[in-house]
């Protein structure tokens, strides 16, 4: 938990760095995602930080809250009168609530969220990769290109565990065939998981398994390589949020 932390941090201060520097005009930038500018995508990331430590704090309230969702869309249109000022205090002063409130979990403590429970680990780690999955839509928007880090393993090993998620996602099943992820770090290092004799493997560069498990990229525009049928499939589908299918991204040739 305390890795993971301070992982969530670094990553938060990643993301507070492209976000300080904005004039208010900046933050009305549409980003990748349709219908989202920089504002909904931090505003995204403070709403359901809230709603973290309510699951954490007290899980009666936390369910209760759930019958006033609708969506995400819904949330962000709710934060759109704010002004960016009360916007990024609201999303600094809620991710270190949240931050507080984790330290005093055991890694296996169990929470509940939109999906099925998650152990307090898993739940970091979410928060970890919806971090820097909404930091890649802020760079996009702004034209900033970012150095990859070895963060990026926490966001690879959320999408491998939520291969099963994928295919459920989408109401398919889940190959029985295992795969093998292959990926190279930042600074080169190899990074692996799933059996080292499996016939279906997924190679490439961590950034670029990231940015397909997070739906920030379309397959085609990375260098992925994929063999097998259960690894394709996986990839063409691969999600690592709960919630609905993501609608993905098209190929950067349109």
């Amino acid at each position: 938990m305390a890795e993971l932390l301070d992982d969530l941090r670094a990553e938060t201060a990643s993301l507070e760095a492209l976000l300080q520097p904005l004039p208010d005009a900046d933050w009305e930038r549409p980003t990748p995602a349709e219908g989202w500018a920089i504002r909904d995508q931090v505003s995204h990331l403070a709403w359901f930080d809230d709603a973290a430590v309510l699951a954490a704090t007290d899980r009666a309230a936390y369910t209760a809250s759930l019958a006033g969702f609708r969506s995400v869309d819904d949330l962000a249109a709710e934060s759109r009168g704010m002004p960016p000022g009360e916007l990024f205090h609201w999303f600094r002063t809620s991710r270190a609530r949240s931050i507080e409130t984790f330290a005093t979990l055991g890694a296996r403590d169990r929470l509940p969220w939109f999906g099925p429970d998650m152990s307090a680990a898993s739940f970091v780690t979410a928060r970890l990769m919806e971090t820097w999955a909404h930091g890649q839509d802020v760079a996009d928007a702004l034209g900033v290109t970012r150095e990859p880090t070895d963060r990026l393993r926490h966001v690879a090993m959320l999408g491998v565990r939520a291969r099963p998620y994928s295919f459920a996602a989408h109401g398919l099943p889940a190959p029985d065939e295992p795969v093998r992820v292959e990926l190279t770090l930042p600074d080169g290092t190899p990074w692996t998981a799933g059996p080292a004799d499996a016939g279906s493997v997924v190679r490439g560069t961590i950034l670029d398994f990231c940015l397909v498990v997070t739906q920030r990229v379309h397959l085609s525009d990375t260098g992925l390589e994929a063999t097998g049928e259960p690894a394709r499939a996986w990839l063409r589908i691969a999600q690592a949020f709960a919630g609905a299918p993501g609608k993905g991204r098209a190929p950067a040739s349109g």
